[in-house]
């Protein structure tokens, strides 16, 4: 399987997509970013990068992962088909193996012997201490104090693979932070380390790379569904934070306009007070961590602090290509609240046996929301891009329930 899916919307030489993206990074690190850029530039076109991504994709990470019947949900519906990506499925419990494995195969090409990464659900610094345990490279983590107390699962997950954890208690304590305090650490130690970005967010190539490597996940959707239905999904629903789950189910189809794509941003609170994280639904462009996208920011720019149940939402910017995407009308993007993502994870176990995490909950509820104004025959596909597991104590605060 080759490691990118064909599509004319792919950045400029600059990394723009459109008027987004680009590369606003310190001057030390421009060299270093560029290296990068090489390194993918010849790694994605490697025959035997590509073998043994695709041979760890399959005999590690358990690909394909299952592409599912919610029939008890779709009959309680009463209207669309709804299908679940069971991305939950892959070895750590989220799609973010897929981008880890594609990244620490590059930062080992290019030599480096020490990975740092961002985290905000944990799910991205799990598969990170992961793959770095598997080949036995250091691992920093740096995550949001606030995120570090409700997803103590993960961060002990993280602690058992060897990984080093920074709670990062700047600004709002979460994703954001921790990301600005993984570019600060990269910019001192430039020559050794290599900055395994989590989402499709920050100086161009990582949102291109990230993209590339999560593209798995739309094109065995395409292949399942041609195997299944004997035609593409009509619609696609993913949640986005920084967007890299979302842009990966949605890439391999943006040519095909016959498939409707929509991105679930967290509403927390709700979009009309102060305390949510939907970017796309209320923010400006501006740049943030190396990018020039959609933001949450106030009248003089400064970023504005978010809100969410979901820790791995819990991000006041977007990826560029979803921010042209908007741009362009392919991808349709709305907002979910607090409640009503924990009330679709409560349906989804309650009819399906199976526990989402907060995270693709947000995108459940939309899909609870807008089914049963569907045809009967109209196939609907959700990601569920990780499990609940993590965030158990987050849910038992929230339902006032004592484990």
């Amino acid at each position: 399987m080759t490691i990118i899916a064909t599509s004319s919307h792919t950045p400029d030489e600059r990394g723009y997509f459109g008027p987004f993206g680009g590369r606003f990074v310190a001057e030390s690190l421009m060299p270093l970013i560029l290296e990068v850029e090489h390194a993918y530039a010849a790694a994605k076109h490697d025959d035997d990068f590509t073998r043994q991504l695709d041979d760890f994709n399959r005999h590690y990470t358990g690909r394909p992962s299952p592409l599912y019947h919610a029939q008890r949900l779709s009959d309680s519906l009463q209207g669309a088909q709804i299908w679940f990506k069971r991305d939950e499925l892959n070895h750590t419990g989220a799609h973010k193996i897929n981008n880890c494995l594609g990244q620490i195969l590059l930062a080992m090409r290019m030599g480096k012997t020490r990975i740092i990464a961002e985290t905000g659900a944990g799910q991205h610094g799990v598969a990170t201490a992961t793959v770095c345990a598997r080949f036995g490279l250091p691992c920093t983590i740096f995550m949001g104090a606030k995120d570090v107390e409700r997803q103590q699962p993960n961060v002990f997950r993280m602690k058992l693979l060897g990984a080093e954890i920074i709670p990062v208690t700047s600004g709002g304590q979460t994703l954001k932070d921790a990301m600005n305090e993984a570019l600060r650490d990269w910019v001192t130690h430039v020559d050794d380390t290599y900055y395994l970005i989590g989402t499709a967010a920050g100086p161009h190539p990582y949102p291109m790379m990230v993209r590339d490597f999560q593209s798995i996940i739309g094109r065995e959707v395409a292949d399942q569904s041609l195997e299944r239905f004997d035609r593409l999904p009509d619609s696609l629903v993913a949640c986005l934070g920084g967007g890299s789950n979302a842009i990966g189910l949605f890439y391999p189809f943006i040519e095909n306009a016959d498939v409707k794509m929509i991105g679930v941003e967290a509403a927390g609170k709700g979009v009309d007070t102060a305390h949510h994280a939907a970017s796309l639904t209320k923010g400006q462009p501006g740049v943030l961590h190396g990018t020039l996208s959609y933001l949450l920011q106030d009248a003089n720019g400064q970023i504005e602090e978010t809100s969410s149940i979901s820790a791995g939402l819990d991000y006041p910017g977007i990826g560029p290509e979803h921010a042209w995407l908007k741009e362009l009308g392919r991808v349709e993007y709305v907002s979910v609240t607090d409640v009503e993502a924990l009330a679709a994870f409560q349906e989804c176990a309650r009819l399906e046996g199976i526990l989402p995490a907060l995270e693709p909950s947000h995108a459940l509820a939309h899909v609870i929301k807008t089914a049963p104004h569907l045809p009967r025959n109209h196939i609907m596909v959700v990601n569920i891009c990780g499990r609940g597991d993590k965030d158990i104590f987050t849910i038992a605060k929230a339902l006032e329930v004592a484990i």
